[in-house]
This record gives structure tokens, C-alpha cells and sequence, in this order.
């Protein structure tokens, strides 16, 4: 590969990446993510499905927020996080098909 070969790599995609990554290299984080999908939940509903208390969902929500990962909106006495990247939707579908399927 010469010069004119290499790809040219942005350093605010790769630091964008690297942020990303971090954050969802903890389990619950990431389990967080894989029960969001590309679709909504409220708070609660996130809690039932990764079992653990509401307290310790809204930190790593928290987390994941602050990274830019999620975003939430406010309908009457709920909140509902989303995923805001499209890319990190489909990050999380890669990871099941590479992790999760035999």
C-alpha cells in the first residue's frame, strides 16, 4: 500500500467512536442499549427488561445520555429514551449477529 492508498481517517469520527465504544463497554449499558433497539422505552419499561433497580438504569441512562448515545422525551408522567445515532443501531445489530446468534 503506498501513499495515495491510505485511507483518510477523521479525528472527530474516531474520537466520536472511541466515546461511543467506552461508554457501552459496560454490561448493563450495553444490555441497555441491545432492549432499546431502534425503537423507544420508558424508564420503567427499560428496567423490567434488564432487571435491576430504577435507580441504577437512570445512572447508566444518565451515562449514555451525557455521551451522546441517548436522547429521552417527556409524554405526560413518562420518559422515553431512544438511541440518536443510526449507526449505533446498527452497531448493537452487528454485536447480536456476531455474539448472540449460533
Amino acid at each position: 500500500m503506498d501513499e495515495n492508498d491510505k485511507i483518510p481517517y477523521d479525528d472527530k469520527d474516531i474520537n466520536r467512536a472511541t466515546r461511543c465504544l467506552k461508554a457501552m463497554s459496560h454490561p448493563l449499558r450495553l444490555k441497555i442499549l441491545c432492549v432499546l433497539g431502534s425503537q423507544p422505552m420508558s424508564v420503567q419499561d427499560i428496567v423490567e427488561q434488564v432487571g435491576t433497580s430504577q435507580s441504577n438504569v437512570s445512572q447508566h441512562l444518565a451515562i449514555l445520555r451525557d455521551k451522546g448515545i441517548l436522547d429521552f422525551k417527556k409524554e405526560a408522567n413518562f420518559v422515553y429514551y431512544f438511541i440518536t445515532d443510526e449507526r449505533v443501531i446498527h452497531l448493537i445489530q452487528m454485536m447480536r449477529t456476531v455474539f448472540c446468534e449460533s
